[in-house]
């Protein structure tokens, strides 16, 4: 029965990726609402998933879904050039156009170190402890994803030129996640 739904549900997760590709095209006055609207499609199809199909599977099939379409974009999107042609002379990405400050060095390295690594720790905490399922597969899924998320934050926030951005972020998302953590625990 539940394969049923997850053919139901399909188009939902599949648009969602189709926005999110048209979005990732090009800058554009529609930009900002194509990935409002791919998300909150992705969103709905999770949520729908849940009553259809329970809170386990439902989410699990409805994000495969959505995995295989934006996997067959990437696909689509593939260029197969020759390995013996050599590629055209392209110029290095520009450093960030602001002058070095000593400061805004240690302050990069402190939000990609500490903030990323407690951002991510609450992130698999939270998993860890408010997920449903079994306590084991919790538990260890909420370890797994803590190195990635880790290793994402840094990137991100060395790459980032605006550090308010990546500190109220990683902030807001340790706060979240560690105080639902908390609250879940502590209920």
């Amino acid at each position: 029965m539940s394969a049923i739904w997850v053919l139901v549900l399909t188009p939902l997760p599949v648009a969602g990726a189709t926005l999110l590709k048209r979005a990732w095209e090009g800058p554009g006055p529609r930009r900002p609402w194509l990935i409002l609207g791919g998300w909150s499609l992705l969103v709905l199809a999770i949520g729908a998933s849940v009553p259809l199909m329970g809170p386990a599977r439902g989410p699990a099939a409805v994000l495969a879904v959505g995995s295989l379409a934006a996997l067959a974009f990437v696909a689509i999107g593939v260029e197969r050039r020759n390995a013996r042609k050599k590629a055209a002379r392209e110029l290095a990405p520009e450093p960030s156009d602001r002058r070095r400050v000593a400061w805004r060095g240690w302050l990069r390295g402190f939000l990609a170190g500490p903030l990323a690594g407690v951002a991510a720790l609450g992130c698999g905490l939270a998993v860890a402890i408010c997920a449903p399922g079994q306590i084991q597969s919790r538990m260890v899924i909420g370890g797994l994803i803590v190195p990635f998320l880790w290793a994402g934050g840094m990137a991100w926030t060395l790459s980032d030129d605006k550090i308010l951005r990546a500190f109220a972020v990683l902030a807001s998302v340790a706060t979240l996640t560690l105080g639902a953590a908390f609250l879940k625990g502590a209920l």
